[in-house]
């Protein structure tokens, strides 16, 4: 019956572990592990003895208490923590020197946003209210923060 009862405990309290390091929510891993231990000790408590549920309690309550301080040392994280970083960096609109006025072509349709090439940058661009076929030659109308408005080019 004691293997029983160790088995019920240590699979609840690894259960419990996977919950809380390797599977993300409070989910059914975390609840049928608790539930193991429960049981672990709620046999030693009625097939085994009360002096024996008691020591049963004792001892699955202090390796608990362990196991979650242990868990939740700066150490035992900083070994699964990703320590690479990003070196990038986003492309911003004043890196591409784009002005209002400049001329381009779309690239893909605008109804009403879509993409569209000015001197060789590929950008997003904001046709307003019309709708612009693929190859339209459009100009930058103006440029708020970091969105491009344009307008269909009219050769006059």
């Amino acid at each position: 019956m004691w293997a029983v009862i160790i088995i019920l405990v240590l699979v609840g309290l690894l259960l419990l572990a996977l919950e809380i390091l390797i599977i993300p929510g409070a989910g059914i891993t975390g609840i049928i592990g608790f539930l193991l231990m429960v049981s672990g000790v709620w046999l030693a408590y009625t097939r085994v003895g009360s002096t024996e549920g008691n020591i049963t309690l004792l001892i699955t309550v202090l390796i608990s208490a362990v196991s979650l301080t242990w868990m939740l040392r700066s150490k035992t994280w900083k070994s699964a923590q990703l320590k690479t970083s990003i070196a990038g960096k986003v492309r911003t609109l004043d890196d591409m020197n784009l002005k209002a006025g400049m001329l381009g072509k779309t690239i893909s349709r605008c109804a009403p946003m879509g993409k569209a090439v000015f001197a060789g940058n590929y950008v997003e661009v904001d046709a307003g209210t019309a709708y612009l076929s693929t190859g339209t030659s459009v100009e930058i109308d103006r440029i708020n923060a970091n969105k491009i408005f344009i307008k269909q080019y009219i050769k006059t």
